[in-house]
């Protein structure tokens, strides 16, 4: 869950292109394009004392109206290997980091994550992409079949445990285990108001009477076998001892008597002493 947040419609672009496509670059003539694609490649240069590599520029490109097709952007996407497209409604509405999935493409894909994670969250992009789109569509009649209000919901509640707090990083294994919850059912008997304390106190829970669970996700980054089965384990007595805060009705106004208004004395004005 990268804490990306902006307040404007952006789309951002991080890549580092492979060996054979550098090569094939070095050998023709320094243009323009293919000097500001090295320049997004590598930003500088770590010494070997350093540790070596290199740090990758990230551009930021703000957009008209949402076009991701205007010259500039089609250019900075063409040199690079993905984008991450932020949408300004996305985040006027609360969903921050406001990223737009549909729009947002990793050329790197699941090579740059953990094992785990990639056998949890395998199908989340194209699932949000369904869910959205359905949402969009469902605005405009009511009649849905199940397997439509199914999706729903559960788009609902993972959109909700995908919200990240300003300056609150997560640690992999943590969101290894909310997305686990959110795409194995376990969330879909609560409300979706409830789904963010449910993801706080879960990570509480976890700290207090699982800790070596956590340890050993973080350590393996593999998530299969008795680890699978400790963590289903985990989520069932989580289950038993989170309760859904329901609202107390307001007890009724009671009547009160009406008192009739103080008579009012009228008092004769004493004559002036001479």
């Amino acid at each position: 869950m990268p804490a990306a947040r902006s307040a404007s419609t952006s789309a951002t672009a991080a890549s580092t292109r492979s060996a054979s496509t550098t090569t094939c670059r070095s050998t023709r003539p320094r243009t323009g394009r293919s000097r500001s694609s090295s320049a997004g490649e590598r930003a500088a240069k770590l010494s070997d004392k350093k540790g070596g590599g290199s740090l990758t520029a990230i551009p930021v490109i703000e957009t008209q109206a949402g076009d991701i097709s205007a010259y500039i952007p089609t250019n900075v996407i063409s040199i690079t290997d993905g984008q991450i497209f932020l949408e300004s409604d996305l985040f006027n509405s609360g969903i921050r980091p406001a990223i737009n999935v549909g729009n947002s493409v990793s050329r790197v894909g699941g090579s740059a994550q953990v094992k785990a994670m990639k056998q949890v969250a395998g199908r989340l992009r194209l699932d949000l992409a369904q869910y959205r789109e359905l949402a969009a569509f469902a605005q405009f009649g009511s009649d849905l079949d199940k397997a439509t209000q199914q999706t729903l919901a559960k788009g609902e509640r993972t959109t909700e445990i995908l919200k990240q707090d300003q300056y609150q990083p997560l640690p992999v294994e943590k969101q290894i285990i909310i997305i686990f919850a959110a795409t194995n059912g376990y969330l879909d008997r609560y409300p979706v108001a409830e789904c963010r304390r449910y993801e706080k106190e879960l990570y509480s829970f976890l700290d207090a009477r699982h800790a070596a669970l956590l340890k050993q996700l973080a350590e393996k980054k593999d998530l299969k076998g008795e680890l699978t089965d400790r963590l289903k384990a985990a989520l069932a007595e989580f289950a038993e001892v989170f309760q859904v805060k329901t609202e107390e009705p307001e007890a009724p106004a009671t009547a009160k008597e009406e008192t009739p208004p103080a008579a009012k004395v009228e008092t004769a004005a004493k004559p002036a002493a001479h």
